[in-house]
């Protein structure tokens, strides 16, 4: 059964003032407000396990950015800035205060770059197997580009999808099966070459716009957590090494951030490991 229409909370739509109309949930209280911000071609209820749980504590906020879910599909430059922007916005159209971003994969990329662009408006990170905690030579650039369309990586057809899923699990879960129907009766609402034209602008933002060398710059409290046998970061193609090695190494350069490694855990640790991730945010958000 879809995620969506079984879906027991509810959806709210707001028009910021970049002119984009994001769809977001919005459920639970609390003294903190935890923004979540999915990943690649995702959507917000890709949070589901883990909102069902912390907003017995917290505030619970999760977004479909801009060419995502429920959110408008219409000709943007989907940059990290562009996206972090947009954070920002709902920040401050929804008066929120005390907010934990909770980023993950490009959605923690997004959560970094809304913290050095708009400083003050945040208090905390927690970042869930982050892209751009690596660096990418101009060469590596354009073979990493290559290989997503050789791959055909997230095109608009079941199979490429599905397989782009699956691949970010290291035990497939087949509850995950509800969220790719999700996102296939999603992509079917609206022209794919608008989707495309997300997800390029997408990957092409993350490469052109990288954080890496601002870590040092993050001066509010970072959680970093990171599946053991996470086959996409680091790229296996570019960077073979282990997922370990490049947290530990990356985390080092937040200061004062935490890591927490999920064992027998893939890309997604959310998902897979929504009780550890879950317990992990509630002793580091309070």
């Amino acid at each position: 059964m879809s995620l969506f229409t079984d879906y027991p909370g509810t959806y709210h739509k707001i028009t910021l003032p970049c002119s984009s109309t994001v769809a977001y949930t919005d459920e639970g209280s609390g003294n903190t407000t935890l923004l979540f911000i999915h990943g690649l071609a995702n959507y917000s209820l890709s949070w589901r396990k883990n909102t069902e749980e912390l907003k017995k504590s917290y505030r619970c906020i999760a977004i479909d950015l801009p060419g995502n879910g429920f959110s408008d599909h219409t000709d943007r430059p989907y940059t990290m800035s562009f996206f972090a922007n947009v954070i920002y916005e709902l920040i401050i159209a929804l008066q929120l205060k005390n907010v934990c971003l909770v980023g993950h994969s490009m959605g923690g990329q997004i959560a970094i770059t809304t913290v050095l662009n708009h400083p003050g408006v945040v208090k905390a990170l927690v970042l869930c197997a982050p892209s751009g905690f690596e660096t990418f030579s101009s060469f590596e650039k354009t073979m990493y580009q290559a290989s997503v369309q050789f791959f055909n990586m997230f095109a608009s057809d079941e199979q490429s999808l599905r397989q782009t899923i699956e691949n970010s699990f290291y035990h497939y879960p087949r509850q995950a099966d509800e969220m790719i129907d999700d996102l296939l009766l999603l992509m079917k609402e609206y022209p794919s070459q608008l989707y495309r034209k997300m997800v390029e602008g997408s990957i092409t933002g993350m490469l052109n716009e990288p954080v890496f060398s601002s870590l040092g710059k993050i001066n509010i409290p970072t959680l970093v957590i990171f599946g053991e046998k996470d086959a996409l970061i680091p790229n296996t193609l570019l960077h073979p090494g282990s997922p370990r090695k490049l947290a530990t190494d990356t985390t080092k350069l937040i200061p004062g951030a935490k890591l927490k490694m999920v064992p027998d855990c893939g890309h997604f640790v959310q998902w897979e490991k929504a009780g550890e991730v879950n317990k992990y945010i509630q002793q580091f958000a309070g």
